[in-house]
């Protein structure tokens, strides 16, 4: 248990400071600013409190707002996500999900792209939701989430092959 909450306590830190220092910095084709530290709740143990997801997801979006000045959008687009998180893994690996012994490193490849997938669209929508708020600029809503998620993806990918196990 010590190793998992050192191990989520240095990710949780590391995401943090990813995205304050340098992806909230980055502006990618003038309206591109991924958002990696959602790959906390993607990594996020399956088997876990579902509470503390949701005490230490509002922790999480509290610190990136806190140094991104947005207002809470990042805690309740974040808040959101973790709670919407059970009913995506049960979407995306069904009857699996039930085994003592699933694990995420154990579903294909294509389970987890698609759970990233989600949880990024998710996210976005609730965040650029929150800073449009209005249905009638629905385009640029639209083109936010998905110039945006498309970028989050691209780079999570790339950080979550970086960072986690492989398998050989």
């Amino acid at each position: 248990m010590g190793n998992n909450f050192l191990l989520g306590l240095l990710r949780f830190a590391g995401l943090v400071l990813l995205q304050v220092l340098i992806f909230s910095r980055m502006n990618l084709f003038g309206q591109v600013n991924p958002m990696v530290y959602i790959l906390f709740l993607y990594w996020y143990p399956i088997r876990e409190n579902r509470s503390a997801l949701l005490g230490i997801a509002f922790l999480l979006g509290f610190a990136v707002d806190l140094f991104s000045d947005t207002l809470a959008m990042h805690t309740v687009a974040t808040l959101t996500t973790a709670f919407v998180r059970p009913a995506l893994m049960r979407f995306v690996f069904g009857v699996n999900l039930e085994f003592q012994n699933f694990r995420l490193n154990n579903s294909t490849r294509v389970q987890q792209t698609t759970f990233l997938a989600l949880l990024i669209l998710v996210h976005h929508l609730v965040f650029f939701g929150l800073e449009i708020f209005s249905l009638t600029n629905l385009l640029l809503l639209l083109n936010r989430v998905l110039l945006t998620g498309l970028g989050t993806f691209v780079f999570a990918l790339l950080l979550s092959f970086l960072f986690s196990r492989h398998r050989e």
